[in-house]
């Protein structure tokens, strides 16, 4: 029962708080270092897909031309399956030397072009090999005896690879000594064309079984840290069971200490060493997804497979770990998919070829706006010269046909638009006053979602994913930022300023109904220093062992004075009032994202339009947008000025803020109408 003295901050106290007083110094853009950027140019990639077949230097040199003619700033190879699934086609063993002379080949050809050029770190994903040791295969706990006693176990292989018709073995990701050896051969392979600029590795989204996921020494480790047996709960498949939440939450726990300690944190180390980058979508995995983002050097989100707020996750964690660049994997499957078996192993997603610019706009905006600012592309196959026949069956097809819609100077100023607003959202650095406790131990007491969600994308299963999640609504104009435990247990509350990570911020948001009594004892610690805390709910213990002394820190908390002013009740009459006010204020406001460039905002405010695109996405959408209209009111440099958005259809709004006032930034793009189909 709450506690009928448990002092919660009601949104009226919170106005008080974002009306404060404010006399912290101007921050300052961080200093530049030798270390190049990482997407410098900020131009889309393009995903680039190699079929399994044998590869020609001038077809690679031909297609990398037309690219750079494009407007792309560079791809990302990534090698799959022979086209039709044609088991006879010939084509060098994967990472033989044959294989990587032509490798070789493209790194060189895009240096000399001025492309950057990454590799998927395997091929096809998850990664898998052919001649991966059994003992070195993901497995689920039911599958444990088959898969050490080499027996074919279906849900940890895979099949359309590059070694097609061969099965390849899934890598098991909660073994770091197997990972490093599948990695040794991956460097092996891919070691010249590490020269030269550096290239980044890529890991793509989580497809790996996670129900059940296990490795040998699991149920050891488990016991360690929650002090009884899983296995009861594994062999009765119970563990999903809903009256079983608390038990699944520890096995979540543990889970995610092997994905981030056996997998992500080897695979950024990897990539380091061998002097490449690390780049990876950590969506789907079983783990603290805000953490696993920080872990390597440029975090990548997906849309509109996940929703664009998904985004907002890896742009917390790029703010908290000063990473500069957040991709996404762009308009796979925009208009649903079709299965690869689908004419006989040459399916096509719905509208592939006809696909509109305007649709795509919709959802680069989309992603801009909560937090993205490195588009690339899914995807473009590589072909013959003079043969356009190759596709990947859930690309938005970027072609060199003057058939398909997404080729020309129609392409190119697409692209072009791209560039020019992630080069503003590259800008300084991210802008916020507030941070939100990100709602982890929800997501894993949550157990599994309901038929209801699962029935439009039924590829994922569990509330894990946190496919979702967003930041308070009400608190939109402060453009809140995640934060987690590992973040606040190195926090500092200093001269009225929480130093969290990399990020300064104002106040802590918790809206939770569980948390971690560890987090409950950091968030403490800081609001004892003085933290602004604004509690919505009373939060309770996740999992099966509660403590006596959880109650007693709840209480704690409800023993904590009222911050004084201009955090608490009290009022202000200072002059710098509204430094702590919204920088944006409105009703239904659009979504945007802010950057801070010192004394000047950068503000990409999405059309209204992108909040309403849900997978998939109907087929000429973005031609329904009739306009709109919205009023602001704009906190800045210590004045308040109101401003009216006029949004053209299919146009979103870049804003420049500094001390002369609001300009809006011709983007200088408004996509037509193209062949239909």
């Amino acid at each position: 029962m709450k506690n009928k003295h448990f002092t919660l901050l009601t949104l009226a106290a919170l106005a008080i708080i974002l009306f404060g007083c404010n006399n912290e110094p101007q921050k300052e853009t961080k200093q530049e270092t030798s270390e190049p950027e990482l997407y410098a140019s900020h131009k889309p990639y393009t995903r680039w897909w190699w079929f399994s077949s044998e590869i020609d230097n001038k077809d690679v040199k031909d297609q990398l031309v037309w690219l750079r003619d494009h407007g792309f700033g560079g791809v990302e190879i990534a090698w799959i399956y022979p086209m039709g699934l044609d088991s006879t086609t010939a084509h060098p063993e994967f990472l033989s030397p044959e294989w990587a002379s032509h490798v070789n080949f493209a790194k060189r050809t895009a240096d000399s072009l001025g492309l950057g050029c990454d590799f998927t770190y395997g091929t096809l994903w998850p990664f898998s090999d052919a001649n991966l040791p059994v003992n070195d295969q993901t497995r689920t706990y039911f599958e444990n005896d088959d898969c050490l006693a080499g027996k074919s176990v279906e849900s940890a292989n895979r099949g359309y690879t590059w070694d097609f018709p061969r099965e390849a073995r899934i890598l098991n990701h909660l073994d770091k000594n197997a990972f490093y050896r599948y990695a040794d051969k991956m460097n092996k392979g891919l070691a010249e064309a590490y020269k030269g600029s550096k290239s980044g590795v890529f890991v793509d989204s989580w497809e790996v079984e996670t129900q059940y996921a296990w490795t040998p020494g699991f149920g050891e480790t488990f016991m360690q840290e929650h002090g009884y047996d899983i296995t009861p709960y594994m062999e009765n498949r119970t563990l999903l069971d809903e009256e079983n939440a608390d038990v699944f939450y520890d096995y979540m726990h543990t889970l995610s200490g092997y994905v981030l300690n056996e997998f992500y944190q080897p695979f950024a180390d990897n990539a380091t060493k061998v002097g490449a980058f690390s780049r990876a979508q950590c969506g789907g995995a079983p783990t603290d997804l805000l953490t696993a983002f920080t872990l390597v050097d440029v975090p990548e989100t997906e849309a509109i497979l996940y929703e664009p707020c998904f985004s907002k996750i890896a742009a917390s964690a790029a703010t908290l770990a000063d990473k500069p660049a957040v991709t996404a994997e762009t308009f796979t499957c925009a208009y649903g998919w079709t299965s690869l078996r689908y004419k006989n192993g040459r399916g096509q997603s719905p509208h592939q070829g006809r696909e509109q610019i305007a649709d795509l706009k919709l959802i680069c905006d989309a992603l801009f706006a909560n937090g993205t600012n490195q588009i690339i592309w899914h995807g473009f196959p590589y072909n013959k010269v003079g043969d356009t026949t190759n596709h990947f069956y859930t690309t938005c097809q970027v072609s060199t046909s003057e058939d398909n819609n997404l080729t020309g100077q129609d392409l190119t100023d697409f692209n072009n638009y791209m560039t020019r607003v992630s080069d503003y959202m590259r800008r300084g650095k991210n802008y916020s006053n507030l941070a939100v406790y990100m709602p982890l131990e929800d997501a894993w007491m949550g157990g599994t979602y309901p038929d209801s969600v699962r029935k439009v994308k039924a590829f994922f299963w569990g509330e894990y994913e946190m496919r979702f999640i967003n930041t308070p609504e009400e608190f939109k104009g402060m453009q809140p930022i995640w934060v987690n435990e590992h973040f606040l247990k190195s926090a500092k509350f200093e001269n009225g300023v929480l130093h969290c990570g990399d990020a300064d911020f104002k106040a802590l948001y918790c809206d939770v109904e569980y948390m971690e009594m560890s987090a409950l004892k950091e968030i403490i610690r800081l609001a004892e220093a003085g933290l602004p805390v604004i509690v919505k709910r009373t939060p309770k213990e996740p999992g099966m062992v509660k403590h006596a002394e959880y109650e007693n820190l709840i209480e704690q908390l409800v023993r904590l004075p009222n911050p004084p002013a201009p955090f608490g009740r009290g009022n202000c009459d200072s002059p710098t009032t509204s430094d702590l006010k919204p920088l944006i204020e409105g009703e239904n406001l659009p979504d945007f994202w802010i950057r801070e460039d010192n004394d000047t905002y950068y503000i990409f405010v999405a059309n209204p339009m992108t909040q309403t695109i849900e997978y998939p996405l109907d087929y000429c959408y973005a031609f329904t947008d009739q306009g709109a209209t919205r009023q602001i009111t704009v906190n800045h440099h210590g004045k308040t000025e109101s401003y009216t958005l006029n949004f053209n259809p299919m146009k979103s709004i870049m804003l420049k803020v500094d001390t002369n006032g609001i300009e809006q930034i011709d983007l200088g793009f408004e996509p037509k109408r193209m062949r239909e189909q």
